[in-house]
């Protein structure tokens, strides 16, 4: 039942076209240059390597960090990626799901710390990460193409803004779990807070906190085919050219290597956290 008439659309629309585009187009344009040209040398650096020097390295990190295992399947996937001749699209993606991770972590992390140590911080915080995190990944795409456009600068915004949550629930509740007793004994032989939080806390919540960035690669990747349908490149377009061409093989060969790309990634941050 309707009793009363709100015209929510409408001025949504009024405060878009009439204050927000006008007043901080300038703004959000400075900051879209920025991160393209972020995105594209990362891309750029990481295609202009020899593919054999590149999957070299990550053979030998993966072995290092997360066992022979990881290492021979990171071969064989990357194999199967030059195979069906995606190496540039899965670049592509790597560099959009590394630049999105790194911008949730700088953000995410000290954010997180903050809302573990200062109660007026967390309640302002969790209701915004409830939001985002319920919020429709499809409804981030609207915001993100109005004020950057299309390419990979919004794909990357919108999964900041996706992705970021797991990173701050994850240091918080980390940091929040430290043994009292544990802080107690710190503080009692003269520890400063910014020593207590250094040298006890966060060691001690380090498992939860690559368990929450773990969590945030894993995001921004599944992210990946949605953000294609806002002009992102990578694996996520060969899918939605195969959806939408109802190529059932192409969009079989693409979603491959995204899997592939996430197994990879996984067991790595999986390693770091081991080995932390």
């Amino acid at each position: 039942m309707n009793y009363f008439d709100m015209p929510l659309e409408t001025w949504t629309n009024s405060f878009v076209d009439d204050w927000l585009l006008p007043v901080t187009g300038d703004f959000f344009d400075s900051i879209s240059e920025g991160l393209r040209t972020f995105i594209d040398g990362v891309t750029d650096l990481l295609i202009a390597l020899p593919p054999e020097l590149l999957v070299l390295i990550l053979v030998l990190v993966s072995w290092k960090i997360a066992g022979k295992g990881v290492a021979i399947f990171a071969l064989l996937g990357s194999l199967y990626l030059g195979s069906v001749d995606l190496w540039v699209e899965a670049i592509q993606t790597v560099s959009i799901v590394i630049v999105s991770t790194l911008i949730s972590i700088i953000i995410g992390v000290p954010l997180g710390i903050l809302a573990a140590t200062n109660k007026l911080t967390a309640s302002f915080v969790r209701p915004i990460l409830d939001f985002m995190q319920t919020l429709p990944s499809f409804v981030y795409l609207i915001p993100a193409i109005l004020l950057f456009g299309l390419g990979n600068v919004p794909a990357v915004i919108a999964t900041f803004v996706f992705a970021t949550p797991p990173a701050v629930r994850m240091t918080t509740l980390g940091i929040i779990q430290v043994p009292t007793d544990v802080v107690e004994a710190s503080t009692a032989f003269g520890s400063t807070k910014w020593q207590l939080l250094y040298k006890v806390q966060l060691p001690l919540a380090m498992p939860s906190i690559m368990a929450g960035i773990n969590q945030t690669m894993m995001l921004a990747l599944s992210m990946a085919v949605i953000a294609s349908m806002i002009g992102a490149p990578g694996l996520g377009s060969v899918v939605l050219e195969g959806i939408s061409t109802v190529n059932v093989g192409l969009g079989l060969t693409g979603g491959l290597g995204i899997v592939v790309l996430a197994i990879v990634m996984d067991r790595i941050t999986q390693g770091l956290s081991r080995k932390r």
